[in-house]
């Protein structure tokens, strides 16, 4: 089986990496990797192929930037002309990005199978880019690829049939148990005199927290006051924006450069709690058994609010700073997002799904 996988933002190359390192395991699948650059630059990109060991990708299309429409549709063309010379039997994607939805229309117009890892997720917020992303490729895809019970639930009440529906686990925690061990303190770290364990743990990158001066001011602010230590790598779109309106930051509030993979692990290892508009940090909180403070109006991940693994704040001062300085200890009492197996039972699935179709006669 000739796979082809297109990548393009941070989380999916760890989630790639875990399925990458599953697929040469096997002796049937041979992978094309497709880089569509929506992450182009060193920090948010060539790090970590380097960190987590993911293979170079075949085809770099240095696609990035721009508006979400023009962004889409140059990515569309460019993963076109890549499927008509590679001809794989199926397209792999992930999560929610420009480059999921592309590469899923992309070869679906061209007849290929298309299987989508983390499919059935839903915010319900259709304000959102990536909940648009999301709902298109699982409506597009032959194979979803479902992280939790409630992802397969929401893909049944679409309408969507059971036969594409496989309950796989999430390849998160894949990759948090295989890098867990090799998590590296950042070398900025120790000269900031903070203390292990004492310190809140912050991303923010959502352009609905970033483009919006309003949502960003009150969040920093709420950062701020949260009265402990803060560490907040900094997102190249936030960053821009921080010094474009002006905004200030206390002393206790350490902006940083973007961290590597192995780097972000260890932050959030030895955190006391974490603050992010990040799906993918979300599930590493709780992978890490660190309380989490969303800042964001909802969730994909509604699993980690019924647990109370997870507080949703939005970006009020006040609401963000209460829930930081009132967070308790976390306890995990069962799993939620499988045993950390799942790129091997992916891997499976879809060796399965196109031996049987070539078996048949049919296209896969």
């Amino acid at each position: 089986m000739k796979l082809l996988t297109v990548i393009g933002a941070r989380p999916q190359f760890i989630k790639a990496a875990t399925v990458s390192r599953a697929i040469a395991a096997r002796q049937d699948i041979t992978e094309v990797i497709v880089h569509t650059g929506q992450h182009y630059d060193a920090n948010m990109s060539d790090i970590f192929f380097d960190e987590l060991s993911i293979p170079r990708p075949d085809h770099h299309l240095g696609i990035g930037g721009g508006s979400h429409g023009a962004m889409t549709g140059r990515q569309i063309e460019a993963i076109e002309r890549v499927l008509l010379d590679e001809k794989p039997d199926m397209v792999l994607v992930y999560g929610d990005t420009n480059s999921t939805l592309a590469g899923a229309l992309a070869a679906v117009k061209l007849h290929i199978p298309v299987a989508h890892v983390e499919a059935g997720l839903r915010s319900f917020n259709r304000r959102m880019p990536e909940e648009i992303n999301r709902i298109l490729t699982d409506h597009a895809s032959d194979l979803l690829f479902a992280p939790t019970t409630t992802a397969m639930k929401n893909l049944s009440n679409e309408g969507l049939p059971r036969a594409r529906m496989h309950l796989v686990g999430d390849v998160m925690y894949d990759a948090c148990l295989f890098y867990g061990a090799q998590a590296r303190k950042p070398a900025w770290f120790d000269p900031l005199s903070i203390s292990e364990g004492d310190y809140v743990l912050a991303t923010v990158h959502r352009a609905e927290n970033t483009d919006d001066p309003v949502r960003l001011a009150g969040i920093l602010q709420g950062l701020a006051g949260a009265e402990r230590p803060v560490i907040l790598p900094v997102h190249p779109r936030t960053q821009k924006q921080i010094e474009s309106l002006g905004l200030s930051t206390p002393a206790h509030l350490h902006l940083v450069p973007p961290v590597g993979y192995l780097e972000m692990v260890w932050l959030e290892k030895h955190c006391a709690v974490i603050a992010t508009d990040s799906g993918g940090v979300q599930k590493e909180a709780y992978f890490h058994g660190k309380p989490c403070v969303t800042l964001r109006d909802e969730t994909e991940w509604v699993e980690l609010v019924d647990v109370g693994a997870n507080i949703l704040v939005g970006a009020n001062r006040e609401r963000i700073s209460n829930a930081i300085v009132g967070v308790g200890v976390m306890e995990i009492k069962s799993p939620l997002y499988g045993v950390g197996n799942s790129a091997s039972v992916i891997l499976s699935v879809m060796a399965s799904r196109l031996s049987a179709a070539s078996e048949v006669g049919i296209d896969s």
